[in-house]
């Protein structure tokens, strides 16, 4: 027990030193960045840096721009990967394993090799710097059919062949009979999706130019320039764009275990 608290402890502070380094840094000079005695350690009593961070970009309308994104993302993932992972798990149709497995292939190609071809069809579409090229593509998530596909596997096909001698109909099936028993799959994909939503910057900031569509990734890289980077004002950012999401996940950190465990170990009744 004590060897696991020990593990637990140093596990623990390996993960957090990044984020009090990070904190730490956004309470100091420009001259003390590149000091690393005492002094860059201890955070100090200096939130100018904060201010003038927030000063330096249109933070209110990144953050706007990243909730929408985001909440856009989770809601379509969610209903993408609820009536996929129903079609592959419940329904019969022909070709439904080739399907599936031509599904789960698009996990193996590096999506910066796509990078090219969809900023090509992305321009053709007229989708570029919009909302729309952050959304749409990610709405999709092959890690979510997954994971709703083998929930679905574990749910008793008795249940669904009763529904269907009582005359309910697929969509009824699916929403009144499959929706709460993976709720806890659903529930793991949400959080996920929304998190990976709002760190997402590559795309965004090759797929946008304008700043009344980009999150709030996109405007961190503000601080980066010809004559340097601005490190403390780059923390400051970081640490007050960090804070929500950080939140989110504290606040849902008991469904977010509670799901995973039932997302590795089968389906609750």
């Amino acid at each position: 027990m004590v060897v696991r608290l020990c593990v637990a402890v140093v596990v623990g502070l390996a993960f957090l030193a990044p984020l009090y380094w990070v904190l730490v840094t956004s309470t100091l000079s420009s001259a003390q960045v590149y000091d690393f005695g005492w002094s860059s350690v201890v955070p100090h009593v200096n939130w100018s840096n904060y201010a003038r961070a927030w000063s330096a970009a249109p933070w209110a309308r990144y953050f706007g721009n990243t909730v929408l994104i985001a909440v856009c993302t989770v809601a379509l993932a969610l209903l993408t990967s609820l009536m996929a992972g129903y079609a592959f798990a419940v329904l019969r149709f022909r070709g439904r394993g080739v399907l599936f497995a031509a599904v789960l292939s698009v996990m193996m190609v590096p999506q910066t090799v796509l990078l090219i071809p969809d900023y090509i069809i992305a321009q053709y579409l007229h989708l570029l710097d919009t909302y729309w090229i952050q959304i749409l593509p990610w709405g999709a998530s092959v890690f979510g059919i997954f994971l709703v596909r083998q929930f679905f596997l574990g749910i008793p096909p008795e249940l669904f062949e009763a529904a269907e001698m009582d005359g309910a109909g697929a969509f009824r099936m699916l929403f009144a009979i499959g929706l709460p028993m993976v709720r806890p799959a659903l529930l793991v994909l949400a959080l996920n999706v929304f998190m990976g939503s709002w760190n997402a910057f590559l795309w965004p900031f090759i797929m946008t130019s304008s700043k009344s569509v980009q999150p709030i990734e996109v405007g961190l890289a503000s601080f980066y320039g010809a004559a340097g980077t601005d490190y403390t004002g780059l923390c400051a950012a970081v640490t007050f764009t960090t804070l929500p999401i950080l939140l989110v996940f504290l606040a849902l950190q008991k469904q977010f275990v509670t799901g995973a465990f039932s997302a590795a170990g089968g389906v609750r009744g």
